[in-house]
């Protein structure tokens, strides 16, 4: 018999063929326990409000709140993490709110972890949903965000999250320094269980807009955020900012956003071997919702797609507001 030498001798489609040895190949499986549910929380009455440029997503007040816990558990989600709402009338340019040992974050995490004490509770750290003029951290009298003193709130704000139970505090201000500095304070405050989360790599992103109108600091935003939180256009600062918080004591990095970012999740995670987080940000989910109720995508094979993704660049952990509806595809 002849052989041609031209023929392909190596057929990859073999392989791809059937379910059985795709599955026998397949390289990146995402799970349950690989997602983290961000939710948006409200003082009040009324259990729940939808956002509106969120499809489908809600603010839940604390009896909501417990609600979406049960969910996630029994989905095997191992962990949410809350955003606040704040009434406008607690805003203010100091952001004293932040730290109140019986503001909603503290009151929200102590019911969750009474309730549902397997669940892990993140909670966010920065000062934007708490500060009139809508930033992340202290104006000056030039304008300009101070950085140090916005660490000395940052600080009180972890102790009080940590203080009534949270099991990882995440900074998400982008504020130089501030890793280390909550690390101290907690670990000589007998916080030294309390993990770091730390938004490493934070893009000044358009991909934001929804997520500001879900916490309130939208129409009182003053200003852009460009002097702190990253250019886009940079890969290799991310691995500065990665690195610092790494000496200064995180237990976890993040990139936010996820698709647009595919590759600083690939370096972060090849640099530092460390655990590392993907945050699909509020726009990503209204342009995947949108495509989807325009009949442009199949929901469930387009997100878990993404999904994949992030996990094929290397994220071991992704914050998502389809990680209730993810999870039941893939345990299914």
């Amino acid at each position: 018999m002849s052989f041609d030498t031209n023929f392909p001798t190596k057929r990859l489609r073999r392989m791809r063929r059937d379910e059985f040895s795709r599955a026998l190949m397949r390289e990146n499986v995402l799970m349950p326990e690989d997602l983290i549910y961000p939710v948006f929380i409200m003082d009040g009455k009324k259990k729940s409000e939808p956002i509106s440029s969120m499809p489908g997503i809600n603010r839940h007040n604390i009896e909501g709140l417990l609600k979406i816990a049960e969910q996630a558990v029994s989905l095997h989600i191992p962990a949410l993490a809350l955003f606040p709402y704040i009434d406008p009338d607690l805003k203010t340019e100091e952001a004293t709110e932040a730290w109140n040992p019986d503001g909603l974050i503290p009151k929200a995490v102590r019911s969750l972890k009474s309730t549902f004490p397997e669940l892990g509770v993140i909670t966010d750290v920065a000062l934007d949903p708490y500060t009139s003029h809508g930033q992340d951290g202290l104006v000056d009298s030039s304008g300009h965000i101070n950085n140090d003193e916005t660490i000395k709130i940052l600080i009180k704000q972890a102790l009080s999250h940590a203080a009534s139970g949270a099991d990882m505090v995440a900074p998400s201000d982008m504020m130089d320094g501030r890793i280390g500095a909550i690390r101290l304070a907690l670990d000589a405050h007998n916080q030294q269980h309390t993990r770091i989360l730390a938004y490493s790599a934070k893009y000044a992103s358009a991909f934001y807009a929804p997520f500001r109108e879900a916490v309130g600091s939208a129409k009182n935003l003053r200003g852009n955020k460009k002097t702190y939180q990253m250019d886009p256009a940079n890969s290799n600062e991310a691995l500065w900012e990665a690195g610092l918080d790494v000496h200064e004591g995180a237990d976890m990095l993040m990139i936010k956003p996820g698709m647009p970012y595919l590759d600083i999740i690939w370096r972060v995670k090849q640099t530092f071997s460390m655990p590392t987080a993907v945050y699909q940000v509020s726009g990503e989910y209204a342009m995947l919702k949108s495509a989807v109720q325009q009949g442009m995508l199949p929901e469930k094979e387009a997100v878990l797609e993404v999904l994949t993704g992030f996990k094929r660049a290397g994220a071991d952990a992704i914050l998502t507001y389809y990680a209730l509806e993810a999870a039941s595809w893939v345990r299914s």
